[in-house]
């Protein structure tokens, strides 16, 4: 038997989160937070997938030196690829990309949009670069539920190889998402996140 106390309500989701009640209703749209509807149209949200977030989000916080981050200017960049080969090249490169301003490079990553939509939560990265085809929580889910949320980065970066056609049959992405095609240069690369320095730091 399913007590009451197995739900809470958005605004609590949202409370127990730290973010905002849009965001939270975004990750019930996009799946990240199960919920159902009550009759009277209030949406009542699973707590363990609640208690799932917190610990992806405690264990990223220990994984991951957060202190520096107030004591100087840094372009902070998300990568989320699940092709591990390919994201060992991309932070190595990323690592030691050089600001115009000479401010360091910070560098986070995950292996699916799950694991990215946390880190992006706790990180606030200026950049993200989201991989399309990942098991789990994909790059189109992953996108849809930060757009238009406080987390979304100032840049958005679709790394894929699928095809623009291929794009538009699994239901497109919001406009100003900049998209590269597999195979890229790191060349190509840096010079989409140069088209849009300098970011608001």
């Amino acid at each position: 038997m399913i007590t009451d106390d197995a739900y809470v309500s958005t605004r609590e989701a949202a409370e127990l989160l730290g973010i905002s009640l849009r965001t939270a209703q975004l990750w019930v749209e996009s799946g990240v937070l199960l919920a159902w509807k009550t009759s009277g149209g209030h949406r009542r949200i699973l707590r363990q997938s609640v208690e799932k977030i917190l610990l992806e989000k405690a264990r990223l916080s220990e994984a991951s030196e957060q202190s520096s981050l107030a004591d100087s200017p840094h372009l902070r960049i998300v990568l989320v690829e699940d092709d591990p080969d390919l994201l060992k090249l991309l932070e190595l490169s990323l690592g030691a990309f050089e600001h115009p301003e000479q401010w360091p490079t910070l560098v986070r990553s995950a292996k699916d949009g799950f694991e990215g939509l946390i880190l992006i939560g706790q990180f606030r990265p200026h950049i993200a670069i989201v991989d399309l085809n990942m098991s789990g929580m994909d790059g189109f889910r992953m996108i849809a539920s930060m757009i238009g949320s406080e987390i979304a980065p100032e840049l958005i970066l679709v790394s894929t190889a699928l095809s623009s056609e291929d794009i538009t049959e699994r239901g497109g992405l919001p406009s100003g998402i900049e998209i590269l095609f597999k195979p890229y240069s790191l060349a190509s690369l840096e010079a989409k996140i140069r088209e849009h320095l300098p970011l608001k730091y």
